[in-house]
């Protein structure tokens, strides 16, 4: 018989005529690679699901005039938002401030795309319907109050062209806005509707963009913005972008921890089955050095059994690692979660390193014993 073919003959026998410890150590590698694949899949994706969560509260870049002109052009940002790839860029919404009146007190008429803002502030809660015409528009919850106006209501307003007459046109409210914020004491309109009363197409104040960015990626962007379209000026919302990296840093030191303790104990399980092995052993491994077996022949045995449970083991959680990795990622994120391959490569690579790590001191107490004192019965 080959000398290779004995080998492995001679492993799988050791491992089957003490399978019940063997199970024990092939479930703590099992297990082991079954966290370090779903902590592994959950952190490699925790910044875009974590990026995607945190667009429902707000922008995390705006877009300014840099000229002496406070309005911006739509023209100038959509040079701007040309250059944000399209699989990071959630929405970019623009906004367009403008004074109008109610009964001679004047209130801020904020011009928007309104199925744009969806995307951007899906915060904003709105008790009605959002407008889908050009005389309807959304009131602030605080207006909404202090005026008692709801939703279904009509409401006539002054405007107050640049150029022109100022005049009165009627309004019908199809919701209330309750954002807690600014937005609460605004109206706001379809931006088709402000240009039509007051001119001055194609112009806004500002446009909110919502990026699917980290906060390294989202500065690049606005270097680049700023070299490539010199009429626009971005701002990083730094509210939302620091709270974003707290709670992204905070989350992949908590994988982190998990990950490790649970390879600690799967080594310091797999530990104590190979330990308790070796000591059952102790006649074999003596009887086998008196006989001329050399040290290097039963530390490969030994070793070789430990791969064994390393390569089954991490192949059974490879398995469940990835239903492990989809549930956790559904439970907290509401979608699933990708498994790169090299992640595979890794926990395949973990489970061998810790099942070696974990045979050294059996293998190094196997090569201790002493024949003589063994075969004595001592």
């Amino acid at each position: 018989m080959k000398p290779q073919k004995m080998y492995f003959k001679i492993i799988l026998s050791s491992l089957v005529r003490r399978r019940s410890r063997m199970v024990v150590a092939l479930l703590a590698v099992a297990v082991g690679a079954t966290v370090f694949l779903g902590m592994g899949a959950v952190y490699y994706d925790i910044p875009r699901q974590m990026g995607r969560e945190f667009r429902s509260y707000g922008a995390n870049m705006i877009l300014v005039s840099s000229g002496a002109d406070s309005n911006l052009s739509l023209a100038e940002a959509s040079r701007a938002e040309a250059l944000i790839p399209p699989e990071k860029l959630v929405g970019a919404t623009p906004f367009r401030y403008e004074t109008m009146y109610y009964n001679l007190q004047g209130l801020t008429v904020v011009g928007t795309d309104m199925q744009s803002a969806r995307k951007t502030s899906p915060y904003w809660q709105v008790q009605g319907e959002w407008p889908s015409a050009e005389n309807q528009l959304l009131l602030g919850t605080d207006i909404s109050e202090n005026a008692r106006l709801y939703a279904g209501s009509f409401v006539e307003l002054e405007i107050v062209p640049p150029r022109g007459r100022k005049f009165k046109k009627e309004f019908q409210i199809t919701g209330v806005i309750r954002s807690g914020g600014v937005e609460d004491g605004f109206v706001l309109m379809p931006l088709g509707a402000v240009e039509n009363l007051l001119g001055q197409p194609g112009r806004a104040s500002v446009i909110e963009m919502s990026i699917a960015a980290d906060s390294d990626e989202l500065t690049l962007l606005a270097e680049k913005i700023q070299a490539e379209a010199p009429g626009v000026t971005p701002r990083l919302v730094k509210r939302i972008m620091n709270s974003e990296a707290t709670v992204l840093s905070k989350l992949q030191v908590l994988v982190y921890l998990v990950t490790a303790v649970v390879l600690f104990l799967t080594m310091i399980c797999v530990g104590t089955t190979m330990m308790t092995v070796v000591m059952e052993r102790r006649q074999e491994i003596g009887l086998k050095k008196a006989i001329g077996a050399e040290n290097k022949s039963i530390i490969g045995e030994f070793l070789g059994e430990g791969l064994v449970l390393a390569g089954v083991g991490g192949l059974l959680g490879i398995g469940s690692g990835y239903f492990f990795a989809q549930a956790v990622s559904m439970s907290v994120f509401g979608r699933g979660v990708s498994l790169p391959f090299f992640l595979i490569a890794l926990t395949l690579a973990a489970s061998l390193v810790v099942t070696v790590l974990a045979s050294l001191l059996p293998v190094t107490r196997a090569t201790d014993v002493e024949p003589s004192l063994v075969l004595r019965g001592e």
